[in-house]
């Protein structure tokens, strides 16, 4: 029998570890950092640990961002003596008033408009630049010199932080804590609008009061599965874009192990590259469409709450 070092030490042994696997791969691209050994470990508060994973590191950089580029951009703006938009205040501009008169004021109307823009504004910008940093190789070219120059220990700082997916909305976390902001915000407005005791009366509809037991319980699941729906459309897509991806591009690595280099070579000039690269352009059209359908529905299930009796 052999010991488990023994086994190890074999040349099959060595050799299965050495071979490729998308599916370890994949999944490295797109998930969390190991919860056994987050980037900066924190004590558990009530149960829940607060300790910093990369998509939590992602979700800082993010808002970091966020906050940094539209605040210096627009303060710029203030100071000019002739307001007259440029560069990247012409686009900020744009976005702010498109989605304020196209997407948020047609739904929870006029009176409302102000109030709600800034947080459908920070869901659009926020989900937008989450979703444009996760296609952009960052932390794959850290791993490259890391590889080859760098050569950081495992244990360190920079060697864990280049482990784990980049896209924090792909995580579900984050994306059901975007959510619930939404549903907060949905019974916030409808507060605000009829009072308190009459926003929850406005969901369930006028109807004889023996179908009361069974609409009550149908209304306040409806209530409850949009937060769940917003929560799974972004974060599954966002997932889904980059699998297949990394999917299509395991094949030259595959052909590579199974029939040689010029069969690994045939593929990727072939298959993987061009089909890559299509499916890179429709994720960029996918970044644009999910950051707006969220901020879309948000906008709907708020202006439902304010406008309950149309």
């Amino acid at each position: 029998m052999f010991q488990p070092e023994q086994i190890a030490e074999t040349p099959g042994a060595q050799e299965a570890a050495e071979k490729f696997n998308p599916g370890e791969v994949i999944i490295e691209h797109v998930s969390n950092s190991s919860v056994d050994h987050p980037l900066i470990h924190l004590p558990k508060v009530f149960g829940i640990d607060l300790s910093v994973t990369k998509h939590v590191l992602m979700l800082w950089i993010v808002a970091a961002i966020v906050f940094l580029l539209v605040t210096v951009t627009v303060r710029r703006y203030l100071r000019q003596d002739r307001r007259v938009p440029s560069g990247f205040m012409n686009a900020l501009e744009f976005i702010v008033l498109y989605m304020r008169d196209n997407v948020i004021e047609p739904n929870v109307g006029k009176k409302w408009v102000n109030t709600y823009a800034p947080l459908l504004l920070t869901f659009f910008l926020f989900i937008l630049t989450a979703n444009l940093i996760g296609i952009i190789p960052i932390f794959d070219v850290l791993s490259l010199l890391n590889h080859t120059l760098i050569h950081a220990p495992e244990d360190s700082f920079f060697a864990r932080v280049l482990h784990g997916g980049v896209t924090a909305t792909g995580n579900f976390n984050v994306t059901a804590g975007l959510a619930t902001v939404t549903f907060l915000a949905i019974i916030v407005a409808g507060t605000r609008a009829h009072g308190f005791v009459q926003h929850w009366k406005n969901l369930v509809p006028h109807a004889p009061a023996w179908l009361y037991p069974l609409l009550i319980p149908l209304e306040i699941l409806g209530m409850l599965v949009r937060p769940f729906a917003l929560t799974a459309r972004l974060a599954a897509n966002m997932t889904g874009g980059h699998i297949a991806i990394l999917a299509i591009l395991s094949f030259v690595f595959i052909f590579f192990e199974l029939f040689g280099q010029a069969a690994a070579l045939g593929v990727g000039v072939i298959l993987s590259v061009p089909v890559g690269v299509g499916l890179s352009g429709l994720e960029l059209i996918v970044i644009l469409v999910q950051a707006y359908v969220f901020t879309l529905l948000s906008a709907v299930f708020i202006g439902m709450a304010i406008h309950a009796h149309h």
